[in-house]
């Protein structure tokens, strides 16, 4: 199912619509601020598994997850005073942070060292899906592990068809990633380089 929401004025039922999605068990493509997105409710476990093999993706890789607010990450992550400042910064915006992970977290998105992706894209669909949920939607680019990142909404649908419960269409995006940068030390640390400016950690 193709669903194609207003970019700028995102219309409420529809959110409510693919949020309903979500809580009923779904998986989803959606617009985030780099590229598109697939992703579930964090606490969909048979969600979660589903994406693995939909990506073709190793099972030592977690997903990263979105969150509609900073207070909202430190429920799922622990926030020193620097990391703080740097969200409040750089969020909303194409940014991964990783950060230390607080027991709320479900176990297939930790990493070994405990820690967790969090993002807070600039996307008024992608943050209106989130909100409209009520917790965290797990978030990974819409292509097959290895494969360039997918902007096109057309093509996510053609690529996946029915895999997929729902594909939100908010038109066509730049096919990018978020920069990754570590926070669980003392320093920020640069793990990718993608369209967010990374000039500040240096």
């Amino acid at each position: 199912m193709l669903l194609k929401i207003h970019h700028e004025n995102p219309q409420s039922r529809l959110l409510d619509a693919v949020a309903a999605r979500l809580a009923d068990g779904g998986v989803i493509a959606y617009p985030t601020d780099t590229t598109y997105g697939i992703g579930c409710s964090i606490f969909n476990r048979p969600g979660i598994e589903r994406i693995y093999r939909l990506k073709q993706r190793e099972r030592s890789k977690p997903f990263s997850f979105i969150c509609s607010t900073i207070s909202e990450i430190s429920k799922y992550a622990k926030i020193s005073n620097q990391a703080f400042r740097i969200l409040r910064r750089h969020l909303p915006g194409p940014y991964t942070f990783i950060l230390e992970a607080t027991r709320d977290v479900p176990d297939l998105l930790l990493t070994r060292q405990k820690t967790v992706g969090i993002r807070i894209p600039d996307n008024r669909i992608c943050m209106g899906i989130v909100t409209a949920l009520g917790n965290p939607v797990v978030t990974t680019s819409a292509n097959f592990s290895g494969d360039d990142p997918e902007g096109d909404p057309e093509n996510v649908h053609e690529i996946f068809g029915d895999q997929l419960d729902m594909v939100v269409d908010g038109g066509v995006l730049a096919s990018d990633v978020s920069s990754v940068i570590s926070l669980a030390g003392d320093k920020p640390e640069v793990l990718r380089e993608g369209i967010g400016d990374v000039s500040w950690c240096c």
